[in-house]
């Protein structure tokens, strides 16, 4: 394949203004040709911005375009039949997590995917935070220890104060978004807990509230214990109600040491060992939805390498559709209990 590859945004939202353009943008093996949105205004904008086409309809847009890819950063109930389209249309596809709304509908993603031949990468960014990734080197060569238990948490004020329609956007609607905090932050944390361990989770309870939030069906607390296949136990929480201040830390407890990400103001890791010696790690910031907070993700990049290496990507269909299945089976326990 050339060096150069045709790529469309679908979807002019915030996810897309503040990091699939700009990301694509800075790629020199990236050419943006057009962008989408059923928002007139918001399409012909963003197109005035990167001197691209306009389109209102995807449809349309794979129809006319010569693809080589597309990003999908639209309302998680049209992630699988817009990432199916795509695919079918013989693009390779970054799809916005989460993948999908269902256990099937993440399977037509994969089955479309397999049957083109195509690159289908879900877009889970915290596996490239630095700090994620140094602990994962860590715990591979043993310096941790056997791992026993784990807390994570992704918690912020809620979508309203990024969201690019604010208030009224399709996050708190139940139809459109499906899953509320869970959806929108625990499915990162999920899948990072599966990549730092090296493990499927095989037992997933569920506490989930619709509690905070005025006006939506959807849940903006929750709190998941999780067992892992050889017994590791810990807790994930996701919140929209973290008001003060984001919370996006992650700590591992080991036999020789305890690795704390993104859990202390200095350092991005914080690795104290059981003989009392302490290694800090000052690494490069997580991402934040803060203004100015924002790094590159890394997931554009890695994406086009996929492409232009012809590589599978480290978050593939079958690693998005795992790390869905966490938060589905929560939902699912939490209907028992409940």
């Amino acid at each position: 394949m050339e060096n150069q590859l045709r790529i469309a945004v679908i979807g002019c939202g915030s996810i897309a203004k503040n990091r699939h353009l700009p990301e694509h943008h800075n790629n020199p093996h990236v050419e943006i040709v057009a962008v989408c949105d059923h928002r007139e205004e918001r399409v012909q904008e963003t197109a005035s911005l990167y001197q691209v086409k306009a389109y209102t309809d995807y449809e349309k847009l794979l129809a006319v375009e010569e693809l080589d890819a597309v990003s999908i950063c639209l309302p998680n109930y049209l992630h699988s039949p817009v990432s199916v389209a795509a695919l079918n249309a013989g693009c390779h596809v970054l799809c916005e997590k989460p993948m999908a709304t269902s256990r099937e509908e993440a399977d037509q993603m994969i089955e479309a995917a397999n049957k083109k031949k195509k690159k289908l990468m879900i877009g889970h960014n915290q596996r490239f935070v630095s700090s994620h990734q140094r602990a994962k080197e860590l715990i591979d060569r043993g310096e941790a220890g056997k791992i026993y238990s784990f807390r994570t948490t992704f918690g912020h004020g809620g979508p309203e104060s990024w969201s690019a329609d604010g208030a009224r956007s399709w996050f708190f609607k139940k139809d459109k978004a499906f899953i509320g905090a869970m959806g929108d932050l625990g499915v990162h944390k999920a899948d990072l807990m599966r990549y730092l361990l090296n493990e499927e989770f095989i037992n997933v309870t569920g506490f989930i509230e619709t509690s905070a939030k005025p006006n939506t069906d959807v849940d903006d607390n929750a709190v998941l214990i999780l067992r892992s296949e050889s017994g590791i136990i810990g807790t994930l929480a996701a919140s929209w109600a973290y008001t003060a201040q984001e919370d996006n830390s992650t700590v591992i407890y080991g036999d020789n040491a305890t690795l704390r990400m993104e859990d202390d103001p200095e350092f991005s890791l914080v690795v104290q060992y059981k003989n009392d010696e302490v290694v800090n790690y000052e690494l490069d910031g997580i991402q934040s939805n803060k203004q100015g907070g924002q790094t590159t993700t890394h997931v554009i990049d890695h994406f086009v390498e996929s492409i232009l290496d012809d590589k599978e990507p480290i978050i593939n269909g079958e690693e998005g559709k795992k790390s869905l299945e966490v938060i589905l089976n929560a939902m699912e326990s939490s209907k028992v209990e409940g």
